[in-house]
């Protein structure tokens, strides 16, 4: 009887034990949360505490593009119109100031000339007509209105002269060298500045009027760094803080620069533009180029954790959030600037703040989690 009964015993052991083993060991499901045992948890020395905003010294992560200011972008356009005779411009061209870069004709650019130096004759004429009637004014040998109309003639004419000299120097031609021996057909245009050609929107025999932009030049004497910072971190940024510029193409180079300004509205993607001077201009910037940037910001409000917090698992990063009995969630994340023992926290599309999460021996429940990722 009593053999019977040990006999029951030992199967019903048998029988449980699979179970109790099951809850003395740590389980782990698909959705990245992990339950160890009340054991585990203690023999780790786990501290788990709330997440909050800090002040610290910190570093915005941000994208932007290489950039032209206005004053440095020239549309040119030929003020009187015309048809195109020449140019030899291509877009990517390095072009000096002064030079020749086109040639227009048009009959107008003829009479414009034509008109100037018959002004410029008639105005020689009554000049001394001005004089003599003024001289016989002064004798009272001539009528006061004779001198009166010759006066108002003289000064019509210095206008129309005026007037006509100022159209010619908007097509680049001196007044004072014109003369009847070197009348053109054509005229040339100038490059007002050094730089590089961008856009050549004209082709050779095309009529431009004056509206028309024939060429855009650039000067890359001061190009700059527009970033692109979203509304929540604009109160965190200010000009003259230091920004580290890095291009795609090498990103382990990184180049001094320093926010000059930032702009006053914002955008419907929720963002607004930053621009940075470079303290020291790469060489290979182009317009539009692509760029990372970090924004050092100085005693900013972020959200931080203790370093020990954050474990690294091949190239990501990750948090440990208690939820309770012993489970914890895994939560990846990215993170900024070390201060103090504190590191920043880089929140996307989460809202962190308030939650539990481990701040010490972070690294044993990762390892429970990937042994039970290895057994399974």
């Amino acid at each position: 009887m009593y053999k019977l009964f040990f006999i029951i015993f030992i199967f019903l052991l048998s029988s449980c034990s699979p179970h109790q083993q099951e809850t003395k060991e740590a389980i782990r499901d698909h959705s990245g949360i992990v339950t160890l045992t009340a054991e585990q948890v203690a023999n780790a020395g786990i501290v788990t505490d709330s997440v909050s905003y800090r002040s610290m010294n910190t570093e915005l992560h941000v994208n932007g593009v290489v950039d032209v200011p206005p004053q440095n972008i020239v549309s040119i356009s030929f003020p009187l119109g015309g048809y195109l005779k020449s140019t030899e411009l291509l877009p990517g061209m390095h072009v000096n100031k002064g030079q020749v870069i086109a040639r227009v004709e048009d009959p107008a650019l003829v009479q414009i000339q034509q008109d100037y130096l018959v002004a410029i004759a008639r105005m020689q004429y009554l000049e001394q007509e001005y004089q003599r009637q003024k001289l016989l004014n002064e004798q009272e040998v001539s009528a006061t209105k004779i001198f009166q109309q010759t006066r108002a003639e003289y000064a019509t004419q210095k206008i129309l002269v005026k007037g006509l000299s100022e159209k010619l120097r908007l097509i680049s031609i001196r007044p004072e060298s014109l003369h009847e021996e070197n009348i053109s057909r054509s005229v040339a245009v100038y490059s007002p500045i050094s730089g590089f050609v961008s856009k050549v929107n004209v082709n050779i025999g095309k009529y431009v009027n004056p509206a028309d932009v024939l060429f855009e030049l650039i000067n890359p004497d001061d190009l700059h760094a527009t970033l692109t910072v979203f509304e929540k971190d604009l109160t965190a940024v200010h000009p003259r803080q230091k920004v580290k510029v890095s291009f795609v193409e090498n990103p382990e180079n990184e180049y001094e620069c320093e926010v000059l300004l930032v702009t006053k509205n914002v955008d419907d993607n929720r963002s607004a533009l930053v621009h940075c001077h470079f303290e020291t201009q790469p060489k290979q910037l182009l317009p539009g180029m692509f760029l990372n940037a970090r924004i050092m910001v100085k005693d900013a409000t972020v959200l931080a954790v203790p370093e020990a917090a954050v474990v690294r698992y091949g190239a990501s990063e990750y948090i440990f959030e208690s939820l309770g009995g012993n489970k914890f969630k895994r939560i990846e994340v990215k993170t900024g600037m070390l201060q103090d023992g504190l590191i920043a926290i880089r929140q996307d599309n989460m809202d962190l703040e308030g939650k539990i999460i481990v701040v010490k021996n972070t690294y044993s429940i990762l390892s429970q989690m990937m042994n039970i990722a290895d057994e399974s």
